[in-house]
């Protein structure tokens, strides 16, 4: 299995190499980033391209790693005990029925290989990587209420996202192969932006770039505006047919673009920014 990039998504010569040396390395991938780089996306498209079958598992601050393994109902066998005329007790006699199998679990026993994606893994408790080691080194758990060991059928090509909001373990990173997706730069921003939007206008893209550009290297923003960003402000841009005019200074000094609201996502940036072109206006 090889990824060389999709028409959907633009990879970097030293993005696919990553992802491939993971699949080599039968190692998972930790993808680090700024939000909106595109972390998410990539499983998705590597899935695609090479024809897996994706399984997603969304981190949250409450979730526990046992939850990607399995969970035990109890609650449901004990009402179901209780209505003991329901398939004359039957069901409640198999414990099978009350085991919710998790992510881990479904990638294990596919009966092909998978592709799975524990996204933000950042989120959860701190203990949370360190709980998952042995079912991620070894491709296997134990489920107590079954007594049976679940082994990976296929060893599924794992993708592991994180916003750096909190540090991982030394142990799980050695255990991952890691890559940083850096903002892209200019170049590569315009060929990501080709694959949204083919038929943009060169004018109002080299007009928006530039101010999105100017935008985000504004020093002391709380939040820079990402390439998710960038493309939904270049599709309102399209939609409400702004003019190009309506993006470029005379002066060639930093203006307040239409629909700033898209790029700028907290009243301290946005006013900052006001600060910043009322600065500008008063030093001519």
């Amino acid at each position: 299995m090889k990824f060389k990039g999709s028409d959907n998504y633009v990879a970097t010569q030293d993005l696919m190499l990553a992802v491939n040396a993971a699949i080599t390395l039968k190692r998972p991938l930790l993808v680090k980033g700024e939000p909106g780089t595109g972390k998410t996306m990539l499983a998705e498209e590597v899935a695609q391209a090479l024809d897996l079958p994706l399984l997603q598992w969304h981190i949250k601050s409450t979730t526990k790693a046992q939850q990607g393994l399995y969970e035990y109902d109890a609650v449901s066998r004990l009402r179901d005990s209780q209505l003991k005329d329901v398939d004359g007790g039957e069901r409640v006699k198999d414990i099978q029925n009350y085991i919710v199998k998790g992510v881990l679990w479904q990638a294990f026993t596919a009966d092909q290989p998978v592709a799975l994606l524990i996204d933000e893994i950042d989120k959860a408790d701190i203990e949370f990587p360190n709980d998952l080691l042995r079912e991620i080194d070894r491709m296997e758990f134990y489920c107590y209420e079954t007594r049976e060991l679940i082994r990976a059928k296929h060893r599924p090509v794992v993708f592991i996202t994180s916003n750096n909001e909190k540090e991982l373990p030394d142990a799980f990173l050695r255990r991952c192969f890691f890559h940083y997706i850096k903002f892209p730069d200019a170049e590569t921003m315009k060929n990501i932006v080709a694959v949204h939007f083919p038929g943009l206008k060169q004018e109002l893209l080299t007009s928006a770039m530039k101010t999105f550009y100017d935008v985000r290297n504004l020093p002391g923003l709380k939040k820079k505006p990402s390439t998710s960003e960038l493309l939904d402000w270049l599709k309102l841009l399209v939609a409400e047919d702004i003019p190009i005019e309506a993006l470029q200074s005379k002066d060639d000094k930093v203006a307040v673009p239409p629909l700033v609201g898209a790029l700028l996502k907290n009243e301290q940036d946005v006013t900052l920014f006001e600060k910043l072109v009322f600065m500008q206006r008063n030093n001519r």
